[in-house]
């Protein structure tokens, strides 16, 4: 023990504290994945000048947005369970996990924020650039994939990394729910050491490491994004002096 810090405590608990990380890891890219599979489509539809197509897509990021995301995991975990046909359904086996409510409730929380990013993308984009395609006789839908949507991706991703970011964070809900995350883990060590301090300045720094890890991971899928942007600008520099 130095300057009140058991770090033989720490150390003996790095094995069960991977574990925990493992499910971290996991819980944090199935949500993610699923985040986007929902966001797409639906991102698109929210950018639509059509009420009876946004209204109801914006009703459901209203909620998610608008509520805290533990309440809607509690919601999600214990208020399912009131439903006797769910009960009775092939999904009951699924749904009275703690695990997969969590994926469920992060899922949702996330495609909630990112399909206002992406809509807000698609209405960002260059009225111009959509004229100029819609001009060489693309169609709508080949405007969307090959000249809307490219440019929507690089004007959203510094946004997206922020979210990405908010739900590895946010993982740490999931011990509410019996996940043996790693915020569960060290709860169950906690209670059986008696010695929260190591173990939360522990995990805090393991999370501030992936934090880190994830902005340095997306720093480097951002440049190369706007790699083209860079070397245009540095030709345009570079003109008058070779006049």
């Amino acid at each position: 023990m130095w300057n009140g810090i058991d770090f033989e405590l720490v150390y003996t608990s790095l094995p069960e504290l991977a574990g925990g990380l493992v499910t971290t890891i996991q819980l944090t890219i199935l949500t993610i994945l699923g985040g986007i599979v929902l966001a797409v489509p639906l991102g698109i539809a929210r950018a639509s000048p059509l009420k009876s197509v946004s209204l109801p897509i914006w009703a459901y990021t209203y909620f998610f947005r608008g509520t805290p995301m533990l309440i809607q995991l509690f919601l999600i975990y214990y208020g399912l369970a009131q439903f006797q046909p769910l009960r009775a359904s092939f999904l009951w086996p699924i749904l009275r996990e703690g695990y997969w409510c969590a994926l469920i409730a992060f899922t949702l929380n996330t495609a909630a924020y990112t399909i206002e990013i992406i809509a807000g993308a698609i209405r960002n984009v260059p009225h111009t650039d959509i004229e100029a395609a819609r001009a060489m006789g693309m169609s709508s839908f080949t405007a969307l994939r090959r000249i809307t949507l490219p440019i929507a991706l690089r004007i959203l991703f510094p946004a997206y990394t922020n979210e990405v970011i908010f739900i590895l964070q946010s993982t740490s809900l999931a011990s509410m729910v019996t996940v043996l995350d790693m915020t569960g883990v060290a709860r169950i060590i906690i209670a059986r050491t008696f010695s929260p301090y190591e173990i939360f300045i522990t995990i805090a720094a393991i999370y501030l490491a992936l934090t880190y890890a994830t902005l340095w991971l997306f720093r480097g899928i951002e440049f190369r994004l706007y790699r083209h942007q860079r070397s245009h600008a540095t030709q345009v520099a570079a003109a008058p002096a070779l006049r």
